[in-house]
């Protein structure tokens, strides 16, 4: 295999669709490192798993020695981003704006390297714009190309309203390309519309359009929906190595493959192994374990990672965890459900008075962990480990 040939095995690892390949391979042909762009709103202080799938192909493009702009779009986060919004999204304030990005900045390097990181914020060139000169911007693109994204068109049809200043967030996000002069740029594959606006843009600025590679959004803990810390079903980059480890555990085991192809460093040679194995009989837990021991260490150091192994070891399996849990799933009436009745729905509890006693006397754990608290509530699209006393186990998930 050629070394272009392994560059691209390496770059579409994962990916959903990549536009256009022939664009790339000319581009990588010319032997110059590419510009590689991609844009992240500082909507939210803290980074999830989810969110380390693009960071994860930033890095992989590092290794292979091309530059990696990460922008921090402090400008368009002010606008609000309405991909998959069915209503106007408020933007956010300056002061949440700056304290959220900085929190990124802080964040990212935990999986890029900061040496070969260019990060950039796009408020830089777009303060400098004048009116005059976003007008002209706005001239670039037609009000029916806009209708032609998804949920544009959605809101268009229904009759609900669509603020002029939503039309500008894919329009400001495709100049940023032009700015930046970028190759090729990441997003999710929700981001599909306002990438390809940064390739038409750039043509009209009489640019090389950029190459637009679309991952996957990365399923939750629940297995179903998108990982999101509104649905509680995330791992955040800054959790505790040993919670961040036990949610990893909590993951079915085909959810397993989904997360080592996406997050994983790991060659693909070697996860394949592992399938082969786990068909042979092997026990997915142990594979599951190597998951979650370099997740940790990426995020807290490689001692914790194997400190991570060893704690859930002894937590879980010392104390005759058995191999396979049986999972469950619960209704979330309004939204969650009660420990309490959780338990009993599962059986691990004969009656809510008997799952009361068993938290008041240090009986009831989640991942690992122990419950004080028996007004806790379980929210919408978790998905955990419970443990009453000694030999109850359950997996469930709140539906």
């Amino acid at each position: 295999m050629s070394e272009l040939q392994m560059q691209l095995v390496e770059i579409k690892r994962g990916m959903d669709e990549l536009l256009l390949e022939e664009e790339l391979v000319k581009k990588l042909k010319s032997g110059k490192p590419l510009r590689i762009k991609a844009g992240f709103d500082p909507t939210a202080p803290d980074l999830h798993l989810g969110h380390t799938v693009l960071l994860n192909k930033l890095r992989q493009f590092q290794n292979l020695g091309h530059e990696v702009m990460f922008l921090i779009g402090d400008f368009t986060a002010m606008i609000g981003d309405p991909t998959g919004k069915s209503a106007t999204r408020p933007p956010l304030t300056r002061d949440d704006i700056i304290e959220n990005a900085t929190t990124y900045e802080q964040q990212i390097f935990k999986v890029l390297d900061p040496e070969k990181t260019l990060v950039m914020f796009n408020s830089s060139w777009m303060n400098e714009m004048s009116s005059a000169d976003l007008i002209q911007l706005a001239g670039k693109h037609t009000v029916a190309r806009m209708l032609e994204r998804d949920d544009f068109n959605k809101r268009y049809s229904a009759g609900q309203p669509i603020s002029i200043h939503e039309f500008l967030y894919p329009l400001i996000q495709g100049y940023d390309s032009v700015a930046m002069k970028s190759d090729l740029e990441l997003g999710g594959t929700d981001q599909k519309f306002n990438l390809l606006v940064g390739r038409q843009l750039q043509a009209s600025f009489g640019q090389t359009p950029q190459v637009v590679l679309t991952m996957p959004i990365l399923e939750g803990l629940d297995g179903v929906q998108k990982m999101s810390k509104s649905l509680d079903n995330y791992i955040a980059i800054n959790d505790a190595p040993d919670e961040q480890f036990g949610k990893l555990m909590s993951i079915s085991d085909d959810l397993m493959w989904r997360y080592f192809e996406l997050l994983s460093f790991r060659p693909l040679s070697e996860i394949e192994a592992w399938k082969q194995e786990v068909a042979q009989g092997k026990n997915p837990r142990d594979i599951k374990f190597e998951l979650g021991r370099e997740l940790v260490a990426r995020f807290h150091g490689k001692t914790a990672g194997d400190k991570a192994v060893e704690n859930f070891i002894s937590r879980f399996q010392k104390g005759a965890m058995p191999d396979n849990i049986e999972e469950h799933g619960v209704d979330g009436l309004d939204g969650s459900i009660g420990i309490a009745s959780l338990l009993k729905s599962v059986g691990l509890v004969a009656s809510t008075s008997e799952a009361m006693r068993m938290i008041k006397q240090g009986a009831v754990k989640i991942d690992g962990e122990r419950v004080d608290d028996s007004r806790l509530k379980m929210v919408v699209g978790s998905l955990h480990i419970y443990q009453v006393g000694k030999r109850r186990f359950a997996k469930v998930r709140v539906e």
